[in-house]
């Protein structure tokens, strides 16, 4: 019997990495695909797209012809994710080759679309938070585990609501249940999900207990095998004191935590309707930091907001000095269809937001190679998670409680160990060091 084989190309965030999971493991289970990495073979080609940018979704039709140039005569090209949810039908339209196009909110029908030429499921009403996904066969350390699919917020610049609908939070049981699996599969870390992870416990589908995300946290560090959990993206305006307490308290939550700033202007923050200002925003950052003073602190900023003048950028630029953010990822304000800010008039040159953009990622390297002279001494926790060998060097990696990855030369320790790392050298912001335990 011919194996079918599946080729799958994920773009974008976490949660499309946690979609074509689900993606790859109904197929496997229901259908017999395996899955290959060269896209000639297959007899199924999946593209799993973004659309929070607009390059991304450019890209998507350059690769559906690259695709199609390639594959078998019989293989499928299927569009899911976010783009899917966006542009609907009119993907088969400019693209004849696609055989079938599954929004990011309807993922769970991937067996029923394959069998159906040209159709176009991408349903954001869709609710498939209680469905019991396929599970992966070959988990490996860390797992990914949606909590919420959707998001409530009306950013002014993000096209996510529009793609995945009203935010909806997946049973705590389900969870749970899901949790104990993964870790009697061997799993150390969970990573948790959700388009705004600690506004969990909102809305359910059906009847269900009161509870919200610092609740799910500790139900969760609960359970035996489970040594770490992270979780992305926290919302700036729903980290209480609770929250932040149990983060600092708790052993199993990894110390390092991704904020999304977006802005250090209040005025910008308000036209993009993020819900806070600038004081709140550092507010939480030194509540955290007197709790967790060695905290890794991530973030995402948009420069050259439509509204944004130099002074604000300013303010920007003042926020990244006082919080010495550990990772940013940054980019140029991309103008998304239906969101508010599409609207605006921007009067800021391509020229004047790359400069600006320059500066934030310059001031941002220097306060990195700062930090990592600093980390010098210091004693981590770190979670093995690859062995390296280029002879004549060998070394084991892994990631630190504050998620700097830090590498162990000359030793080849056990994958999914915890151990105690002293930090001996920094090179371009990278560390090494030597075992303690």
């Amino acid at each position: 019997m011919n194996t079918k084989k599946l080729y799958i190309e994920t773009m974008g965030c976490a949660m499309n990495n946690r979609d074509s999971d689900h993606l790859i493991a109904e197929l496997r289970e229901k259908e017999g695909y395996v899955l290959t990495d060269q896209a000639q073979e297959a007899d199924l080609i999946l593209i799993n797209t973004c659309s929070v940018r607009e390059k991304p979704e450019r890209k998507l039709f350059s690769e559906i012809g690259q695709f199609n140039a390639i594959k078998k005569p019989h293989a499928k090209i299927g569009v899911c994710g976010c783009t899917a949810s966006h542009l609907g039908e009119e993907i088969i339209k400019k693209a004849p080759s696609v055989s079938f196009v599954l929004g990011a909110r309807n993922i769970s029908k991937i067996t029923q679309v394959i069998h159906q030429d040209k159709a176009v499921e991408v349903d954001t009403n869709f609710d498939d938070s209680t469905y019991m996904f396929s599970k992966n066969t070959n988990p490996d350390i860390k797992a990914l585990l949606n909590i919420s699919i959707g998001c409530d917020k009306k950013c002014t610049y993000c096209i996510v609501p529009h793609t995945r609908g009203k935010e909806i939070s997946i049973p705590t049981q389900m969870l749970l249940d899901e949790a104990q699996k993964l870790a009697q599969n061997g799993v150390k870390e969970l990573l948790l999900l959700g388009q705004n992870v600690n506004h969990y416990g909102t809305r359910f589908s059906n009847p269900h207990k009161p509870t919200n995300f610092t609740q799910l946290l500790r139900e969760l560090s609960q359970i035996e095998g489970i040594e770490r959990i992270r979780f992305t993206s926290p919302h700036p305006l729903h980290m209480d004191d609770e929250f932040l307490e149990e983060f600092a308290s708790n052993p199993k939550i990894c110390k390092s935590i991704h904020i999304p700033l977006q802005s250090g202007s209040t005025k910008v923050l308000r036209e993009m309707k993020r819900g806070y200002t600038q004081e709140w925003y550092l507010d939480r950052v030194q509540k955290l930091k007197s709790l967790v003073p060695h905290v890794g602190i991530s973030t995402d900023i948009i420069v050259a907001f439509p509204t944004e003048t130099e002074e604000d950028f300013e303010e920007t630029m003042k926020v990244l000095n006082l919080v010495q953010f550990d990772t940013l990822y940054s980019f140029i304000y991309s103008p998304r269809p239906h969101t508010e800010a599409q609207n605006l008039h921007n009067p800021i040159s391509k020229e004047e937001a790359s400069k600006r953009l320059a500066t934030l990622q310059a001031r941002h390297k220097e306060i990195l190679a700062q930090k990592a002279k600093q980390e010098i001494g210091s004693i981590h926790s770190v979670l093995i998670e690859n062995h390296r060998d280029q002879s004549p060097y060998i070394w084991s990696e892994g990631r630190s409680d504050t998620n700097r990855l830090i590498k162990i030369p000359d030793q080849v320790l056990p994958l999914g160990s915890i151990v105690s790392i002293k930090v001996t050298h920094h090179e371009g912001g990278s560390l090494s060091g030597e075992l303690l335990s």
